[in-house]
């Protein structure tokens, strides 16, 4: 068996422009909203009210994620001046315990028992998210925003690259957005200092790949001959816009030729100011392992592992589960090797694929297999019909991009979705059809419609847009992944040899996530040496240093992140095991995949209580 390298995290992308440490304006905007509001104002509206101050108070000071969840801001009152979140030396103390204590008490004094059941599971899951939070607050300086993997240095151009531009306003705003970004970074460089000087800094393995990063990205040459994909990318949408009589052609060449100064003048300096800050920082990293080598690193991780996968099982029971499920997976792996001897010979598997190779196609093959097990979006009786288009990573971004990933549209303009393929990593059909599965349908495309689609019509509040829940949203996807090796063996039925290949390549698939999961784990939690990580590796099969050094580098520089998309798949799966007990009879893949789609991103904790009240 061959062994994938890691993947890279794409949730900066997937989930909206969200910032890590900028939130945590939340907790005071949540105290005044609620406090403020009058106390002889019924439980329903006093928390509604609340949740639309938050909705806005939030997204007002963040124009990047206000763009990728607003496509009209107007209609919610969101029609002011463009701007991007400010870093201050000590803003980490705003999410401090006593403010998100005030809050706590302030909804402890909304009453679940007279809220409709869409608010009342609202503000459950926001009391979970703000202790969750209330734990985060002894923890300054742990955060990395510029992390190797997903940091702020590879998801603004991306985010920038994606700006959908609608109207002239959309341009306007864009070339604000472009006009601060150097004071955008500078805040995010000032807590780099701060975290070095706590002791806290990067290793240099690291920092040597974010100063390629921001050197290589933000390429002199390229900016300088107009030839950058922030020159390109701008100029096609600027383009379609005069196309469609929306700009003139004056006005076009005017926005051409701002964007063209604010590239070179202000975000080229602002990227070669934090290689510099970076460069004068590399060498003050005092660990150059897991978290488990910091003060209050384990604790730390513990943290991470609750807030990023939604899970709230103890390490111990973690680790159990993600044993039991690598060796049933492996063991699976050795029957159907013993039982298809075929599969060792690379001659023979290297002719094994799929027929059909176009995205589109595969897509369309997608939602055509997925019917039975899954519903159509609730649209009502015409129904409500997606697009979605299929684009190519910048070749300059393809060494900092995922994959493939899948970009969130606003939550008022669903209909138009566009999934990204890097072209650098040239799948095979195989891994091409079931990366589309967990991108598009029946992934993240697909859920994140149905469910926003969902909420929208059950008039649930809008702070449900705000919570993240990384466990719910890569879980589901890396779930669905695997229903779509199925999916892909129902192309070739009377084919056993082909069906087997196809099974065995989910199978490792599993065991090679599982594998990453388990080694996070023991990284950051149990403190496992770049050596022993080696030597197990080498127990599987992955003899190569610089292989094993590589696995270990990039888990190193992101926690947690095998763990969303592999323990959010185990959630899902205890989940429906779950379902099939309370629900007997009356169990279908289709009754279930409903009830996740609509309770909506939330918590495993909710999930399982939403399951419990709602079944008879």
């Amino acid at each position: 068996m061959s062994f994938q390298m890691p993947f890279k995290a794409s949730d900066g992308r997937k989930l909206k422009a969200k910032t890590k440490f900028y939130v945590s304006a939340l907790a005071l905007f949540l105290t005044l909203a609620l406090l403020g509001l009058c106390i002889f104002t019924g439980d329903k509206v006093r928390f509604r009210s609340f949740s639309e101050n938050l909705f806005c108070s939030e997204l007002s000071g963040d124009g990047l994620g206000l763009h990728y969840t607003l496509a009209y801001p107007e209609n919610y009152g969101l029609d002011g001046e463009v701007s991007l979140p400010r870093y201050t030396a000590g803003s980490e103390a705003q999410d401090s315990s006593d403010e998100i204590l005030h809050t706590l008490r302030a909804l402890s004094r909304i009453s679940r028992d007279r809220l409709p059941k869409p608010d009342a599971f609202a503000c459950d899951l926001l009391e979970r998210y703000l202790n969750r939070r209330l734990a985060g607050s002894q923890f300054a300086y742990y955060d990395e925003p510029f992390s190797p993997g997903s940091g702020v240095q590879s998801n603004l151009p991306i985010l920038l690259a994606d700006y959908t531009f609608r109207r002239k306003q959309d341009v306007e705003n864009y070339l604000s957005i472009l006009d601060q970004s150097d004071e955008y970074l500078e805040g995010y460089l000032q807590y780099e200092v701060e975290k070095a000087d706590a002791g806290l800094f990067m290793a240099d393995f690291s920092a040597a790949k974010v100063i390629r990063q921001l050197t290589d990205i933000m390429d002199k040459d390229a900016l300088e001959q107009g030839t950058h994909f922030l020159h390109t990318t701008f100029s096609e949408r600027v383009e379609a816009l005069v196309e469609e009589n929306i700009l003139t052609r004056e006005e076009a060449d005017q926005y051409l030729a701002e964007n063209d100064r604010l590239l070179v003048t202000v975000m080229q300096p602002a990227y070669e100011q934090a290689a510099d800050t970076f460069t004068v920082l590399e060498g003050k990293g005092q660990n150059s392992q897991g978290l488990y080598y910091f003060p209050k690193g384990r604790q730390y991780y513990e943290y991470l592992l609750a807030s990023n996968t939604g899970s709230d099982r103890p390490v111990s029971e973690i680790k159990r589960l993600l044993y039991q499920d690598f060796q049933k997976n492996y063991n699976a792996m050795l029957g159907l090797i013993a039982q298809y001897p075929q599969l060792a010979d690379d001659s023979l598997i290297s002719s094994l694929d799929l027929s059909i190779s176009q995205p589109s196609e595969m897509l369309r093959d997608l939602q055509e297999r997925m019917a039975e097990d899954f519903p159509p979006f609730p649209s009502g009786e015409d129904g409500f019909k997606t697009s979605v288009t299929i684009k190519n990573v910048s070749a300059a971004m393809e060494d900092y991009c995922s994959p493939a990933y899948y970009l969130t549209p606003p939550i008022d303009d669903m209909k138009n979705n566009i999934i990204y393929i890097n072209g650098k990593n040239k799948p095979d059909n195989l891994t091409l059809y079931t990366t589309l599965a967990h991108e598009g349908y029946p992934g993240h495309l697909y859920q994140t419609v149905y469910s926003q689609l969902y909420l929208g019509q059950s008039d649930a509040p809008l702070l449900r847009h705000l919570l993240h829940y990384g466990g719910y949203v890569e879980g589901w996807a890396y779930y669905v992944e695997n229903l779509s090796y199925f999916y892909a063996q129902q192309q070739a039925p009377s084919d056993s040899l082909m069906a087997a290949y196809i099974e065995s390549c989910r199978l490792g698939r599993n065991i090679h996530l599982c594998l990453y999961s388990l080694l996070d784990l023991a990284i950051h939690y149990d403190g496992a040496t770049p050596q022993q990580v080696q030597k197990i590796l080498c127990g599987i099969g992955i003899t190569s240093p610089a292989a094993a050094e590589s696995i270990y580098q990039y888990i190193a520089e992101e926690p947690v992140n095998y763990l969303k998309y592999y323990l959010g798949y185990l959630e899902f799966e205890l989940l429906r095991e779950k379902a099939k007990i309370l629900w007997g009879e009356e169990f279908s893949p289709r009754r279930f995949h409903q009830f996740i789609l609509e309770t909506g991103p939330c918590d495993f904790t909710g999930l399982n209580e939403k399951m419990m009240e709602e079944t008879p």
